[in-house]
């Protein structure tokens, strides 16, 4: 891990927000891979989704606690990432309610959500889920804890790898049923993460005493994206052991990554 970064120093530097930058092109590069997959992948079965979709809620649900919430207390006190888990909640709900979107689940949601395509509704349903990933890398980065940035980016890159086929796959079934399409769809869902991430890092950066609040934010919106999503999305079909297994794979996966590199 030592190696890898100071390889990264050397050709990144050492500027939190460029390394946010180049941590959200790399998450952004492997959903976009899972999405491109659908252009080769002729036929994924439901279960491999629902269980793939269990593995990245674990991922989340792991890096929420352990490269967020843990060290956000350790900074700052339980009192700000409490804050800051509350406010992620609150604005990930907000979102919800109030931008027009479509869930696979509970359909359309959000106001004037009839007049808007099916594909766009869920382009910003999926992009609304990938925001907390990008923030949470960002503010990783941003935070000067190099190795637990880079783990936060490798397993949030990872169980993008999934979500971004999953979401291509969603748009075929949709009505969209050309690949090349679906596959622009599922590329484009994951490249508000550049963006956030920066945002992430800059914000640490820049204000310093916000960083805990911050750190609570990212966890409070991706544990929000969990239990609000993607184990509701991986339950519907009846392979709630499949994705339950999947979540408990991704918890263990992201445990040894944290404890193994971080």
């Amino acid at each position: 891990m030592d190696v890898f970064q100071n390889w990264f120093i050397a050709h990144v530097g050492d500027h939190p927000v460029i390394q946010g930058l180049i941590g959200g092109l790399v998450i952004a590069g492997m959903n976009t891979f899972g999405a491109l997959l659908v252009l080769v992948v002729k036929e994924v079965s439901q279960k491999f989704l629902d269980c793939s979709l269990g593995f990245a809620a674990g991922v989340m649900i792991a890096a929420s606690f352990t490269s967020l919430i843990l060290p956000g207390v350790e900074m700052g006190g339980i009192i700000p990432v409490v804050i800051g888990i509350a406010l992620g909640v609150a604005f990930l709900d907000l979102t919800d309610h109030f931008i027009p979107h479509m869930h696979v689940v509970r359909g359309m949601e959000g106001p004037h959500s009839d007049r808007i395509k099916a594909v766009w509704l869920l382009i910003i349903a999926i992009t609304l889920h990938n925001m907390p990933e990008g923030l949470a890398v960002g503010v990783g980065f941003g935070s000067g804890n190099l190795k637990e940035a880079f783990v936060l980016m490798m397993a949030i890159g990872f169980q993008n790898i999934p979500e971004g086929l999953a979401v291509a796959i969603s748009a075929m079934s949709i009505g969209k049923g050309k690949r090349w399409y679906a596959s622009i769809v599922g590329v484009r869902s994951g490249l508000v993460e550049i963006p956030l991430a920066v945002l992430g890092a800059w914000a640490v950066t820049a204000m310093k005493p916000v960083l805990p609040y911050a750190m609570g934010f990212a966890a409070g919106a991706m544990l929000y994206v969990v239990s609000d999503e993607i184990v509701p999305e991986s339950h519907r079909q009846g392979h709630e052991r499949l994705a339950t297994f999947g979540t408990m794979i991704g918890i263990i996966v992201m445990l040894y990554l944290d404890v193994t590199l971080g």
